[in-house]
């Protein structure tokens, strides 16, 4: 395992890291406390400063505009980025797009490349990724009931989802539904590109989460698709590949997350800190950072958090190794990992800040409503644990007893 870093790449971490602290936080008050037009037009001045910077798009190919970054320069990357809920959209890397524009540059035609892959690197436009369903399936991808069927040269689409991050704004969709029911379960479903603006498809509402509904980049859209008639040249693969497909986008799509939860968890552990040694409690001076119980969170909140990074670093250098078949253990693994290490560093720091831990007088609470999810989506704790468990137990039952 080698996780050096080579001086190209550390000097585009100073750099984000700068640019993420001096122009991307400095946005954060807009997003907590201001008009969301203002917002966009900031954000919007902040990617073109990072354009300039030429850290636009970091995590794609470089013949697509992007640094051609390894999985594991990516991550590193993706940490730094973390540390604001701006980062990523302001470096052009926010997801659903980042997973999109992987499987675009994969498996798009030339002609869906240039309709929708060009102008969505760029970032002239957005997309979104619509599979999860609100009734059986939820976010199984063999239990959909979204069907596509043919129609001539068309798919006619109809069917229901939600959680369809993103779709507010968005210029097109990527949809996960049923194209075969006849075939074996995980080459029932296909993936067709629909443009929003196409008839049949309905934005119903942005879903609020935690009493808060979110708009533009921000949504979960719940969207409806009736009689929603799209070419068969927008079919993005093979027909019946879009389980595998998805699974292929999953693999780097965690390791995305988890550095972005890590940096999180960076964020947060800084902040407690900070206020730890800046609380004065008792007339002697003394401050937080002087209870033993708040240096022990600090102990074990430092420890967790760098073992999560270094078991993060490692899934995707085995990815970058033997590809995410093969890491897909370590990938179930830091995903119930990170999570919860994330949430806990936040839980903490929330705790230190006492009643101001909860307002949206700091980013803490903001990152406790929009985080909880990470032990729901893209597979929630109980399912990566039990597939993982099951796959250890499997492999040593032939293994001797010593």
């Amino acid at each position: 395992m080698d996780f050096a870093i080579s001086p190209r790449m550390q000097t585009i971490l100073d750099l984000a890291r700068t640019f993420v602290d001096n122009e991307v936080v400095p946005l954060e008050g807009e997003l907590l406390h201001g008009d969301p037009d203002t917002l966009d037009k900031a954000v919007a001045a902040a990617q073109d400063k990072a354009r300039q910077t030429g850290l636009w798009a970091p995590n794609h190919p470089e013949e697509l505009g992007g640094l051609g970054l390894t999985m594991l320069e990516h991550g590193l990357l993706s940490e730094v980025l973390g540390r604001s809920p701006l980062g990523h959209l302001v470096f052009g890397a926010q997801a659903p797009d980042a997973g999109n524009i992987e499987i675009l540059h994969e498996h798009a035609t030339p002609e869906q490349r240039d309709r929708f892959l060009v102008p969505l690197v760029a970032g002239q436009i957005r997309s979104c990724f619509s599979m999860t369903e609100p009734e059986t399936a939820g976010s199984n991808p063999v239990l959909l009931e979204t069907t596509a069927h043919k129609d001539g040269d068309d798919y006619v689409i109809n069917g229901q989802k939600w959680f369809t991050s993103s779709a507010d704004g968005a210029a097109f969709a990527i949809v996960m539904a049923v194209t075969d029911p006849d075939a074996p379960p995980h080459q029932r479903s296909s993936m067709v590109i629909v443009p929003t603006d196409t008839p049949g498809f309905e934005l119903i509402r942005n879903v609020s989460v935690m009493g808060h509904e979110g708009r533009g980049w921000a949504s979960h859209g719940e969207v409806s698709y009736q009689s929603c008639r799209v070419p068969q040249a927008n079919l993005l693969g093979p027909e019946g590949a879009g389980f595998t497909i998805a699974q292929k986008r999953l693999g780097p799509g965690r390791i995305h997350h988890c550095m972005r939860w890590l940096g999180i968890a960076s964020r947060s552990f800084d902040l407690l800190c900070q206020r730890a040694n800046s609380r004065v409690i008792d007339l002697d001076g003394s401050t937080l950072a002087d209870r033993q119980v708040v240096q022990h969170w600090v102990a074990e909140s430092a420890a967790a958090i760098e073992g999560a990074r270094l078991m993060t670093l490692h899934a995707a250098w085995q990815i970058d190794q033997v590809g995410s078949s093969a890491a897909r253990d370590s990938i179930a693994a830091i995903k119930f990992t990170v999570a919860n290490v994330m949430l806990d560093v936040v839980d903490k720091a929330i705790q230190v800040h006492g009643a101001l831990g909860v307002t949206d007088d700091t980013i803490l609470s903001y990152f406790l409503r929009h985080e909880r999810a990470a032990r729901i989506y893209d597979g929630a704790d109980e399912v990566h644990k039990t597939s993982l468990g099951r796959r250890l137990l499997r492999s040593r039952r032939e293994q001797p007893v010593g």
